[in-house]
C-alpha cells in the first residue's frame, strides 16, 4: 500500500482525481492501493524563545530581554497552537494523529511526500513523516508541474526518491532557521526597546525601507529650475518636436536666447532617412513576477490578489505550477508543449511548436519552468471576471509565443541637422503584419514619424523653454518587483529590458541568491508589511505610512543593520546550501552571528554612545519634582507627568539619539558629556555640544 501526503486537501482531491475512484474516510481517501491524506499547509511551527531559554518567573507571560539572545543548538518544531497560543490547534492534532497513524499502519511500505513543487512543500510534508514515522519505509517525492489528471497519473509512474530533494528540503529547513533568528531574536528587541510591536525580519526590513528611502527623497525633493531649447514647427503640415541636449540655468537666459537664435539661423536638414523592416520577437512566457508586473500596471491587481487568483487556477489544472522564476521551458518538455499547442489550434489559434533557445534553456531554470497553460482549457463561464483576466493575459502570452505568424514591421531613424551645432535622431516603429501582436496586447505601441525625405529642409523656431527636473517616482508594483529581484541592478536598464535584450545578469542574480525574498514568499511579506501598517498600496503604487517611518527610524536608532546588502548576502549563503555548498549549520551560524551582534555591549564613551535603553526604563530623579524619569517611546519623562510635571528630553535632538548614559549623567550633575555628531537642520552641517539643564529644560553648551 502507498501512502501520499499532500500539502493540503485541495492537492489531495486532485491527485486523487488522477488515481480514479477512491473511497472517502475520515481524514483521508482510499482505493485502488493508495492511501490519500493531507496536511494543512504547516501543521509544525518552530518553537518558540521560552521552550529553549525560559522567562524569569517575574517576566512570566511577557517578553524580556533576560532570555535574549536565544541561538538554539537545536531546532524544535511543534503542532502549531491555536490563535491564542494556549495549546495545540484542536484540528491540527487531529489531523496529525491521522497521518500518524496511516504512516505506521503495517500495511503502508511506501510514502509519498506530495508537497508543493517547491522547499516550503517539500518541509511541510517531511515535518509530518519526520514526527509521525515511527519505522523504516520507502519514501519517494511526487513532483508535480501542474495538477491536472494526465500529469498526477504521469508523475505517480516516475516518483522520485526523497534523497534526490536533499539539498532541496536543506535550503528550506534552513531559510525556515534564519528567519526564526532574526525575526523572533529582532522583534522582541526591537518592541523592548521602542514600547511598540515592532516586526523585523530579515525580508520585511529591507523591503519597507527601500519604500521609505524613495518616499524620503521625494519628500525632500527640491525641484531644480533649468532652460531647455525647444523646437516644435511643422513642416510639410506635420508638427516635428526637436529638444535639444543643452540645457542653461536660469541666470544664463540671454545666453541661451542667443543659442536658440544662432541654432534657427543655421536652419535643419535631413541628414539622412534609415528605413529597416524588422521581425519583432513576442515577449517571454511569464515567471510568477512578471505576470504580477503585468497584472498590477494593467488591472491594479494587489500582489496578494494576482498570487490568490493564479494559485486557484493552478489547483484547478488550467495553469502549470505559480511560483517560478523563470521565463523559460525546460527542454524535457517539449512534448508537452506540443500538446497544449494543439489544443490552442483546436480552437482556431495560428500556432505551431517552435524549437528555440529563446523558449527552451535549461541554463535559466533553477526549479520551475515557466508558467504556461495547460491542456486543460476552461470555458468562459467556468471563470470569474477576475480569474478570466489573469488567465487571458498568461494564455495570450503563450499562443503569441508560439504564433505561426510572424510580427513585422518598418524600423524608421530620421536625422536632422541644425547647421554645424547639433544632431537630433528621431525614432519610430511601423507595424506591416501583426502577426502574434493580435494575441498579446501588452505589446510595444507604434511611435508615428513625420514623413521627411533626406536632403528636406525642416522648419524650426528653436526658443528657451522652463523645465523643471523632476523627483524620483514612488514605487510601483512593477518597479518593487524588479527591484526584489535584484536590488544592485540600476532601475532604468531593468525598465527599459526588451524581448531581445540578454538576461544573463538578472537569472545570474537569481541563482545567486540576491534577490531580496522569493518568488514563493515576496508576495506574502509585502502582504504582511501592509497589514502591520508599515507600507500602502494604492492602485499600482506603493508609499510609505507613519508606521514604517517609525520602524525604519528605530532600527536605525537601535543599530539594527537589516538592507539589502545584509539580507542578499544570506540569500547567497542559502543557495549555497541549495547546491551542496554550505551546510544547513554553516548558514545558520551567519545569521546567528550577526543577531548576536546586536546584542553585543558597545563599551562606547558617553561622547559616542547612541544606546537609548529599554521602553519603560528608569533612568534617574526628575530636577522639577523628585519623581523616577522614565524613557518612553520618543522621549526621557517624568513620571509625575500626570500630576503636571512637565519634564522631558527627547530620545532624539537634531538627528542625534541621546543615550541613558548621557541622560543619567544630565540627572546627575547636570551636563551630558560632550556629544558627537548633531545635524544642524538648516545648515544640515554636523556639530558637537554639551547637553546642560537650565530651568528645568535640556539646552545646548558649546562653552566646552
Amino acid at each position: 500500500m502507498v501512502l501520499i501526503i499532500a500539502e493540503k486537501p485541495s492537492l489531495a482531491r486532485n491527485i486523487a482525481a488522477g488515481i480514479g475512484q477512491m473511497a472517502r474516510r475520515d481524514g483521508y481517501l482510499e482505493g485502488d492501493g493508495y492511501l490519500i491524506t493531507w496536511a494543512f499547509g504547516h501543521l509544525f511551527s518552530l518553537a518558540d524563545i521560552e521552550a529553549y531559554n525560559p522567562a524569569p518567573a517575574h517576566a512570566a507571560g511577557h517578553w524580556t530581554m533576560e532570555n535574549l539572545p536565544c541561538i538554539p543548538r537545536e531546532f524544535r518544531f511543534e503542532l502549531r497552537r491555536d490563535k491564542d497560543k494556549k495549546g495545540p490547534d484542536a484540528g491540527i492534532v487531529k489531523q496529525f494523529r491521522i497521518i500518524e497513524s496511516l504512516c505506521n499502519r503495517p500495511d503502508v511500505d511506501t510514502i509519498v511526500n506530495a508537497g508543493d513543487a517547491d522547499r516550503e512543500g517539500e518541509i511541510i510534508v517531511r515535518l509530518c513523516i519526520r514526527h509521525a514515522l515511527k519505522t523504516k519505509k520507502a519514501l519517494k517525492r511526487l513532483w508535480l508541474p501542474d495538477q491536472t489528471p494526465e500529469t498526477v497519473a504521469e508523475a505517480l509512474k516516475s516518483l522520485g526518491d526523497e534523497s534526490e530533494y536533499e539539498n532541496l528540503a536543506s535550503e528550506g529547513f534552513a531559510r525556515t532557521y534564519i528567519d526564526w533568528l532574526y525575526g523572533v531574536n529582532l522583534t522582541r528587541y526591537a518592541t523592548l526597546k521602542s514600547g511598540s510591536l515592532l516586526r523585523v525580519g530579515r525580508v520585511i526590513v529591507p523591503i519597507v525601507r527601500a519604500i521609505y528611502d524613495r518616499d524620503m527623497s521625494i519628500r525632500n525633493f527640491v525641484p531644480g529650475k533649468y532652460l531647455a531649447l525647444v523646437s516644435a514647427a511643422e513642416t510639410n503640415g506635420e508638427r516635428v518636436e526637436l529638444v535639444s541636449k543643452l540645457k542653461f540655468d536660469e541666470k544664463d537666459r540671454a545666453k541661451a536666447e542667443q543659442t536658440a537664435a544662432a541654432y534657427n539661423a543655421a536652419g535643419a536638414m535631413v541628414k539622412s532617412v534609415k528605413r529597416k523592416k524588422d521581425t519583432l520577437a513576442p515577449g517571454k512566457l511569464y515567471s510568477l513576477s512578471k505576470l504580477q508586473n503585468v497584472l498590477g500596471r494593467k488591472y491594479k491587481m494587489s500582489m496578494s490578489d494576482s498570487l490568490a487568483i493564479i494559485q486557484g487556477l493552478y489547483e484547478k489544472g488550467y495553469l502549470t505550477y505559480p511560483r517560478t522564476n523563470s521565463e523559460y521551458l525546460a527542454t524535457a518538455e517539449k512534448d508537452k508543449m506540443r500538446r497544449i499547442i494543439g489544443a490552442c489550434k483546436n480552437l482556431g489559434y495560428a500556432v505551431c511548436f517552435k524549437d528555440s533557445k529563446k523558449i527552451f534553456d535549461d541554463s535559466k531554470i533553477e526549479s520551475h519552468s515557466a508558467l504556461t497553460p495547460t491542456y486543460k482549457i476552461p470555458k468562459k463561464e467556468d471563470l470569474s471576471d477576475r480569474e478570466s483576466q489573469v488567465y487571458a493575459t498568461v494564455f495570450r502570452r503563450f499562443v503569441a509565443v508560439f504564433c505561426a505568424e510572424p510580427c513585422t514591421a518598418e524600423r524608421t531613424e530620421i536625422t536632422v541637422a541644425v547647421g554645424e551645432y547639433e544632431e537630433f535622431v528621431l525614432k519610430g516603429l511601423v507595424i506591416i503584419d501583426r502577426g502574434w501582436m493580435k494575441y498579446d496586447d501588452s505589446a510595444q505601441k507604434d511611435k508615428v514619424l513625420p514623413k521627411l525625405s533626406k536632403g528636406e529642409t525642416v522648419n524650426i523656431d528653436f526658443s528657451p523653454r522652463e523645465k523643471e527636473t523632476a523627483p524620483p517616482k514612488h514605487y510601483t508594483i512593477e518597479t518593487l518587483n524588479n527591484y526584489l529581484k535584484n536590488p544592485f541592478r540600476d532601475e532604468k536598464a531593468a525598465a527599459e529590458d526588451t524581448v531581445g535584450s540578454d538576461d544573463a545578469e538578472e537569472y545570474k542574480a537569481v541563482f545567486e541568491g540576491l534577490e531580496l525574498g522569493t518568488e514563493a514568499t515576496r508576495t506574502g511579506i509585502i502582504d504582511n508589511a501592509k497589514k502591520s501598517g508599515y507600507i500602502a498600496l494604492n492602485k499600482d503604487v506603493y508609499t510609505i505610512l507613519p508606521g514604517g517611518e517609525y520602524l525604519i527610524e528605530s532600527l536605525d536608532k537601535f543599530g539594527i543593520r537589516m538592507d539589502k546588502f545584509r539580507t542578499s548576502e544570506m540569500g547567497k549563503a542559502l543557495k549555497k546550501v541549495f547546491r551542496g555548498e554550505m551546510s544547513v549549520e554553516g548558514s545558520v551560524a551567519l545569521a546567528a552571528e550577526e543577531v548576536m551582534a546586536v546584542f553585543e555591549k558597545k563599551n562606547l564613551s558617553p561622547e559616542e554612545d547612541t544606546d537609548i535603553g529599554l521602553y519603560g526604563e528608569e533612568v534617574g530623579s526628575c530636577p522639577l519634582c523628585g519623581k523616577p524619569v522614565v524613557r518612553g517611546k520618543f522621549s526621557y519623562g517624568c513620571s509625575g507627568y500626570k500630576d503636571g510635571c512637565t519634564f522631558r528630553v527627547n530620545t532624539v535632538i537634531c538627528g542625534r539619539a541621546i543615550s541613558v548614559s548621557n541622560i543619567r549623567l544630565l540627572l546627575q550633575s547636570g551636563r551630558t558629556a560632550k556629544i558627537k555628531g548633531f545635524i544642524s537642520k538648516k545648515k544640515d552641517q554636523r556639530f558637537d555640544a554639551v547637553l546642560r539643564l537650565e530651568a528645568g529644560k535640556a539646552v545646548f553648551d558649546f562653552s566646552s
